[in-house]
């Protein structure tokens, strides 16, 4: 299994919607990447998340315009570590099989 750990800010996609992300490091999208895998929907990559204390299981997925992944961070993340919009994230992933 693939541990990565990068720092991001957390972004809002579009000014008018609830998601935000974080952009997954260029080293660490590089890295995921490289591995093989079937593919899945809109080309995403199942992980397991960890910010803070609080960890999760989703996906990352590409992002074209900014040629990495992106990493999704629903509210019940944002809440429990005090992330607000450009706030800085520090993140683990582990790349599921």
């Amino acid at each position: 299994m693939t541990t990565l750990r990068f720092t991001a800010d957390l972004w809002r996609w579009e000014a008018q919607t609830g998601w935000f992300f974080v952009t997954v490091a260029p080293d660490a999208s590089a890295r995921i990447r490289e591995v093989p895998r079937p593919p899945r929907g809109f080309g995403s990559v199942r992980v397991r998340a960890t910010v803070g204390g609080t960890s999760w299981t989703t996906s990352v997925f590409p992002d074209a315009s900014r040629g990495a992944y992106v990493l999704p961070v629903k509210k019940a993340v944002r809440q429990a570590e005090g992330l607000g919009e450009g706030d800085p994230a520090d993140v683990r992933l582990e790349v599921l099989e």
